[in-house]
């Protein structure tokens, strides 16, 4: 097949503020053989309203994102499967590279850089943070997969809320004895107005919902580098020059982090302590 059916996956709560970009993104693709499915859980604002307009495709399913995403991709009819969140925009040509790409050899499922953007101060520090993470594969996870493959491991593991997307990569990565490639083009994820308070909550709650992935995933190679936290400074650290160009900017990254991770600990143990 020349140019075969991608699924696009958008899992929504509340998402009015984001959603149209998110969807004219896809609109916009270079890309023109796509179908797009909504999945949403139990929105109180406009976020249906605003869906429908993209697509009759427009589910209603819970708990978490990850029931959503499995469920949107049962109900998908493509040989490809992409799964966006509905604050991410994605460049023009994101779903044609990714097709080239995993039409090379040996792959099984394609990673989209992303970079942050978003009002405010922490904003900037979330920005410069995510961009440390670009091409290093154990911090990024594919988005896009065939739908076969996907299917064969069982997709999205629905027990977790926190990791859930470096758990499926693995998976599938270990299933087929492929590789991951990865495209030029980003996705931008829409942080909004970000606060300290918030992330550091954002950050306890998943935390708490982060054991079922490390209880998973013990003895994979990955795992020690996703959590290590020393291995995360040395990673901001071993580029002085970026992480320092504003150094505004890369003390309160530097800081944000270290709450985060502070808040984090407590709230994994919490959480280890429970079960």
């Amino acid at each position: 097949m020349t140019h075969p059916k991608v699924s696009i996956i958008v899992p929504t709560r509340n998402s009015s503020r984001t959603l149209s970009a998110c969807l004219d993104s896809i609109s916009g693709q270079t890309y023109k053989n796509i179908e797009l499915i909504v999945v949403d859980r139990s929105s109180s604002d406009e976020t249906k309203k605003i869906a429908k307009k993209y697509t009759n495709s427009v589910y209603d399913k819970g708990p978490e994102r990850c029931a959503q995403r499995n469920y949107g991709v049962a109900k998908s009819m493509g040989d490809f499967v992409a799964i966006i969140d509905s604050d991410m925009n994605l460049s023009p040509t994101v779903i044609e590279e990714c097709i080239a790409a995993i039409s090379l050899p040996d792959s099984v499922g394609v990673i989209i850089p992303e970079e942050s953007f978003g009002e405010g101060f922490w904003a900037q520090c979330k920005k410069l943070e995510r961009s440390f993470y670009v091409g290093v594969d154990y911090m990024e996870a594919a988005r896009f997969f065939r739908k076969k493959d996907f299917n064969a491991v069982g997709g999205y593991d629905e027990s977790m809320v926190s990791g859930e997307d470096w758990d499926l990569s693995q998976r599938i990565e270990s299933h087929t004895h492929r590789v991951l490639r990865r495209t030029r083009a980003f996705i931008f994820h829409d942080e909004g107005h970000i606060s300290l308070i918030k992330t550091i909550r954002k950050k306890f709650y998943y935390a708490q919902k982060f054991a079922a992935y490390t209880r998973k995933n013990t003895t994979h190679s990955n795992t020690d580098k996703q959590t290590g936290i020393a291995g995360r400074y040395w990673l901001f650290l071993s580029h002085p020059r970026k992480l320092f160009r504003n150094p505004i900017i890369g003390i309160g990254m530097l800081f944000m982090k270290t709450c985060e991770f502070g808040f984090g600990g407590v709230g994994y143990m919490i959480a280890s302590l429970r079960s």
